[in-house]
């Protein structure tokens, strides 16, 4: 493990150096990782005047940067043509690479294995490239979430060990610098962009906080220092987890709600007009995305290390993880009451992205949907109007087309189950040609009278 610097506060050349090129934005920074995360860094570091070099394993991600293309349509075409057009932007394979950058911000995956235990290989994998170009006067910023002290033991020395004899004599807080700074992206999201969005900053000494600082202010309007790396990767899990916990807490409600007879829909729009102490969330068939269905487990796996539990934490994990099969059990029974039996059944989801009008499909629950249904016996088919077909993901390779909203086509399966409210689709023509609707996103308030007992809440 390389010492620390003993000065304090360091005032290092090669910190003061870089801090130079940062404030007067020459720097060159490598963003690892092109995805939903990385590829709206790399635009907006671009947009501050940066030198941006784009680190990716998927040739086809740099094949379309190259191009122009965008590979995720919610950030629009406007990001890649203006990055594609531009000599200070440029996408590669090559991570020998990255001794070429001043500043390298790491913005990899960081799934669960298959026993929910935290799966690091992607930062570690990453941290090894990076170690086998260190050189004095980088600044190397982790902003995958993880699980607090990642940065400090597992990230810093998988970069230590792969520097080899030369490289390992250079000192932490002094030739090159640590930090953490959790992304905060919500793909689809209107109201806040990347450069407005809060920036917290925890390096893992001073100057990598200094110098992380100065990075973000670059480009982010708002940029708060934290004590260490550890108290910015706790604070990311900490706002995953309270968004889960209050999920969670909504869910329950639905199926207690439910049994009674009231509308929990209903319930929330009532209970938000409180204009203090409380903030409205509301239920689904699931959790999706790439945070809030992972980071629970990040923490609890954590806990487990220092003797702790986290009951009330795994509890809500427990609640959200029943979702689907409760809305299966609701499919399935709203088939019963017209006489219909799941086996056989034509059934139409709606919504294979795990969040309305936008293409990510991480951690979808309209992926369990699928499977649950489809091992009962029915024939489930998909529409989103954002995924012509699927691709081959983590956890599934379904190889199936979404299919296209009309009347005809509508009117054809048993039940039309909506996962995912996309603005895009024809609420109307559902209304009028379904033979009986699922809904577990009140996508269909205002046709209640109309559609009778033909719509259903899950």
């Amino acid at each position: 493990m390389p010492e620390l610097c003993a000065e304090a506060p360091c005032l290092s050349c090669t910190a003061d150096q870089l801090a130079d090129k940062l404030e007067a934005r020459t720097a060159t920074v490598g963003v690892v990782g092109l995805g939903y995360v990385g590829l709206p860094l790399a635009h907006v570091l671009h947009g501050a005047g940066h030198m941006v070099l784009g680190f990716d394993v998927d040739p086809t991600k740099v094949e379309a940067l190259e191009r122009g293309r965008n590979y995720l349509r919610h950030l629009g075409d406007e990001l890649t043509l203006e990055l594609s057009g531009s000599e200070r932007f440029e996408p590669t394979t090559d991570f020998a690479r990255l001794g070429e950058a001043d500043v390298i911000v790491v913005c990899v995956p960081t799934p669960l294995g298959p026993h929910n235990e935290p799966d690091l290989s992607y930062v570690l994998s990453t941290a090894q490239a990076i170690g086998g170009a260190l050189r004095a006067g980088q600044l190397l910023v982790l902003e995958s979430t993880t699980y607090p002290g990642t940065t400090r033991d597992e990230f810093l020395p998988a970069v230590v060990a792969a520097a080899g004899r030369e490289r390992s004599q250079l000192t932490l807080g002094r030739d090159f610098f640590v930090a953490y700074s959790p992304e905060r992206e919500d793909p689809g999201r209107k109201s806040h962009s990347t450069s407005t969005i809060p920036k917290i900053v925890g390096g893992l000494d001073d100057e990598s906080t200094r110098l992380a600082v100065g990075l973000y202010r670059s480009y982010c309007v708002d940029v708060r220092a934290v004590r260490s790396a550890e108290v910015a990767e706790a604070a990311k899990l900490l706002e995953n987890i309270f968004r889960a916990v209050n999920i969670a807490l909504v869910n329950e409600m639905k199926v207690i709600l439910e049994e009674m007879g009231i509308n929990i829909w209903e319930v929330v729009e009532a209970a938000a007009t409180k204009p203090f102490g409380f903030m409205p969330f509301y239920p689904g068939p699931g959790l999706g995305g790439h945070c809030i269905p992972i980071d629970p487990f990040y923490l609890a796996w954590k806990a487990k290390e220092v003797g702790r539990p986290t009951r009330f934490i795994e509890l809500a994990g427990e609640i959200n993880s029943e979702m689907p099969e409760y809305v299966v059990r609701r499919v399935v029974l709203a088939l019963n009451e017209v006489g219909q039996a799941v086996r056989n059944a034509r059934i139409l989801i709606l919504g294979l992205a795990y969040k309305a009008d936008i293409d990510d499909t991480r951690e979808s629950p309209s992926f369990e949907l699928i499977g649950k249904l489809s091992a009962l016996g029915a024939h489930v088919d998909y529409s989103d109007p954002h995924i012509a077909r699927t691709v081959p993901v983590r956890k599934h390779d379904l190889q199936m087309t979404s299919v296209e909203l009309t009347p005809a086509s509508v009117a054809s399966y048993d039940v039309i189950l909506v996962a995912t409210a996309h603005s895009r689709f024809d609420y109307e023509l559902l209304a009028e040609h379904a033979r009986l609707i699922v809904d577990t996103r009140n996508s269909m308030k205002g046709f209640e009278h109309r559609m009778g007992k033909r719509l259903v809440r899950a």
